[in-house]
């Protein structure tokens, strides 16, 4: 039965504490389905590789794009890959991405085109993200870029939170001075072919901190002789979640996960010499970020010193928060409601992270996430699979963009 489409209207542009959506019953729009690009999707998917090691991946991708002429293509590193379609006329250069890599997780989606590799599958939807920006080209090969340039760039190491910052400092990339950058993410849990939209920040910022305490061990008969790190570590974990919960100090959400915690060895007549503890630091502002990182340090420091040890902070995985431009997400609502999709505005971000943050960092960036279906496995969990019927949504949204940014 044909359902009405109708759109709710909550303000012309909406205030970022509102939700806004237009409403459209019908969700699986638009519903062709391109057998090369779910083929090519479906290829990736069988022979995933770890964040670093796409090598196979982005031959798949060479080989693919080969067949639809771009002007040049440029080595980003060992596995990054970016091919630009050039217009006749000067103009804005628009760069899309997607991600090379896939994680070490054992797949147990039993889709006939499954990973073919113990230990290692396309379980958050690179896959189909690459499927989705290889698609693109298919559409500029039809209706090539009349001005500027338009840049597809194929990035490694997503996962690791390093891909995205070698690319944006390698010589190539910063030659192309991208006028904007857009990106996508398939988001479960959210009805299939929604659009999300935010303005700000997307989803949030995190780091992993490593911290080393040492002391000095001594016989546990005589734990005055020595310097034990036990004390030192009870009032770190106390005076962080105390600071954390000084709501003043911080604009909106941010958080401390406490991840392990080691200390000494398994030696019952020795008093432990040293210690580590791993917390994860979350926020959705970078400013907030760097308020935790800052406040984090200096009790550490400061019961380091109370407690006579030595001490060092590391950190892994730093992903800032990704920052989008109001100017890309009214481009991106608009393409929406042309196009009769499906599309809300998020009342905060996501609290994952992504390394698209480093680029939002320094270009004008578009990021929206694209609906993967209500009972849709979660991302990184081994029954994932990328939905190939969201492919067209997102094809959609990109080929809009490059349409009215390199060709209108």
């Amino acid at each position: 039965m044909e359902q009405q489409c109708i759109k709710e209207r909550i303000s012309t542009r909406p205030n970022l504490s509102l939700s806004y959506k237009a409403i459209n019953p019908n969700h699986t729009k638009p519903n062709k389905m391109n057998p090369k690009l779910i083929a090519l999707r479906h290829q990736l998917h069988a022979q995933p590789e770890l964040s670093n090691k796409e090598y196979n991946t982005a031959q798949i991708i060479v080989d693919f794009m080969k067949e639809y002429h771009p002007h040049e293509m440029i080595y980003l590193g060992d596995t990054g890959r970016a091919f630009v379609f050039k217009g006749a006329e000067k103009g804005k250069t628009t760069v899309f991405r997607a991600e090379l890599d896939a994680l070490p997780i054992e797949e147990k989606s039993r889709v006939k085109y499954a990973s073919v590799y113990n230990g290692v599958a396309h379980a958050c939807g690179h896959d189909g993200h690459m499927a989705i920006l290889a698609g693109l080209a298919q559409q500029m090969a039809a209706n090539p870029p009349r001005r500027g340039k338009v840049v597809l760039l194929f990035q490694p190491a997503e996962e690791v939170e390093q891909g995205a910052k070698d690319v944006l400092f390698h010589p190539k990339f910063a030659d192309l001075k991208p006028d904007y950058m857009f990106a996508l993410h398939n988001v479960p849990g959210q009805e299939t072919n929604t659009i999300l939209l935010r303005r700000g920040s997307f989803s949030a910022a995190s780091k992993g901190m490593t911290i080393r305490l040492k002391g000095k061990t001594s016989h546990a008969a005589e734990p005055e002789k020595g310097r034990n790190p036990a004390i030192a570590i009870s009032k770190i974990s106390r005076e962080l979640n105390d600071m954390l919960n000084n709501k003043k100090l911080f604009t909106d959400l941010s958080l401390l996960t406490f991840i392990y915690i080691r200390m000494g060895e398994v030696s019952f007549g020795t008093s432990a010499g040293s210690g580590e503890i791993g917390i994860t630091l979350r926020s959705f502002e970078n400013s907030d970020m760097q308020i935790l990182t800052q406040k984090s340090e200096e009790i550490v420091q400061r019961v380091a010193v109370e407690e006579n040890l030595e001490y060092t902070i590391k950190y892994h995985e730093e992903f800032p928060a990704t920052v989008n431009s109001k100017e890309c997400v009214d481009m991106l609502q608009d393409l929406a409601e042309e196009h009769n999709l499906f599309y809300k505005y998020l009342d905060k971000p996501f609290k994952w992270s992504e390394d698209f943050g480093y680029f939002s960092q320094k270009y004008t960036c578009g990021f929206f996430g694209l609906g993967a279906g209500v009972d849709q496995a979660a991302l990184h969990h081994p029954d994932y699979d990328f939905p190939d019927e969201i492919i067209e949504t997102g094809l959609t949204i990109f080929t809009g963009l490059y349409q009215k940014i390199n060709v209108e």
